[in-house]
């Protein structure tokens, strides 16, 4: 296990990110405690420092869990959890980004954790409506209050991004170190605008279902036993129905055809390939309901691709380059912009 800088925290985090959204079985996909455990030990030997859950995955039953997992690597451990979504839903204040949802929120995460602290606290998603002077106040007031070491954000836009932490840099408030974002080899419109700006301000990205709920592990590919109850599984997914189109099934079997030149997994690979080819700070989040499946896909630090193979990889799903990028990229607007230095003039 080799481990990364998350952001302008400094923090060192192993290149793999443990997802606990498993820990339990409440929303119907996760583990029991035992298996749970097995997980975590698994991660955690093979180097594993860094663990990623949520006040609501299953109800609370992640984070209690968790919590007695950690007790004896706490101080060895990155611990991040989330707030937003609602864990009432007859209570109108029991969801969104507001101060008041996050002071409790908070508070009751570190309970079910049984820790003093968040080593990252995650926005779990911008509720639209919540002001970013009130949200950035009230997450630096909880790192200076040292219940939180860090803060990062979960699916928001850019802009609002970037607008968050430009306002907490004027006001000397702790910025947002890291964003957790939708991201996999069949999802890649995070690389238009997220990854400049994970440049511009020195931040991480950890990446939510890298596997894309399972498609890429190959299961899904036609011919297979799993593929019929699997796709119609994935198409009862508001992330996953989208999945189920003949040129994202052309990717995956295009993604099983190299696992196998290479000799290892689709999953494997898939991992593999983006770990190694970003330019930017993406630690994928893993998830897995049993110790096997853990083990198999962090076997993709053992794989090693060439440029060649990740250049292959990239082609499968390279995004058709959109305004304003496009306009940029243009030989008019280089004219326009240079005049007719332009192949003389240093780019940054």
């Amino acid at each position: 296990m080799k481990y990364k800088v998350l952001g302008s925290s400094t923090l060192k985090v192993s290149e793999l990110c443990l997802g606990a959204m498993t820990f339990g079985e409440e929303f119907g996909i996760g583990a029991p405690e035992a298996e749970s455990r097995r997980v975590f030990d698994t991660f955690v030997e093979a180097g594993g420092n860094f663990i990623d859950t949520a006040n609501m995955y299953n109800q609370g039953t992640s984070e209690r869990m968790l919590g007695g997992f950690i007790k004896d690597h706490r101080d060895y451990l990155v611990v991040a959890s989330k707030y937003s979504l609602s864990t009432r839903s007859d209570d109108p204040n029991a969801g969104g980004n507001h101060r008041k949802n996050l002071v409790q929120s908070l508070d009751a995460s570190l309970r079910r954790l049984q820790t003093d602290y968040l080593d990252l606290y995650w926005v779990h998603a911008w509720d639209m409506s919540t002001g970013l002077d009130e949200l950035m106040r009230a997450l630096d007031d909880q790192v200076r209050a040292g219940k939180i070491l860090h803060i990062g954000i979960s699916n928001a836009p850019a802009w609002v991004i970037a607008a968050a932490n430009t306002l907490a840099a004027e006001r000397n408030m702790t910025r947002f170190t890291a964003m957790q974002l939708h991201y996999n080899l069949v999802e890649r419109s995070i690389e238009r605008e997220y990854f400049a700006l994970a440049d511009a301000q020195n931040m991480a990205i950890t990446a939510w279902s890298p596997l894309a709920s399972g498609f890429l592990t190959g299961k899904f590919n036609p011919g297979t036993d799993d593929a019929p109850r699997e796709g119609a599984r994935l198409t009862t997914s508001p992330r996953g129905a989208h999945l189920l189109q003949p040129e994202k099934f052309a990717v995956a079997e295009a993604l099983s055809d190299l696992a196998t030149q290479i000799g290892c997994t689709s999953a494997q690979l898939a991992l593999a390939w983006m770990v190694q080819r970003s330019t930017s700070c993406v630690v994928p989040i893993i998830g897995a309901r049993t110790a096997v499946q853990l083990e198999e896909n962090l076997g993709c630090i053992e794989v090693k691709l060439t440029s060649d193979q990740i250049a292959q990889l990239d082609a499968l799903t390279a995004l058709t380059p959109e305004y304003p990028q496009a306009l940029f990229a243009s030989d008019f607007f280089q004219a326009m912009m240079f005049g007719d230095l332009r192949d003389s003039i240093e780019k940054p």
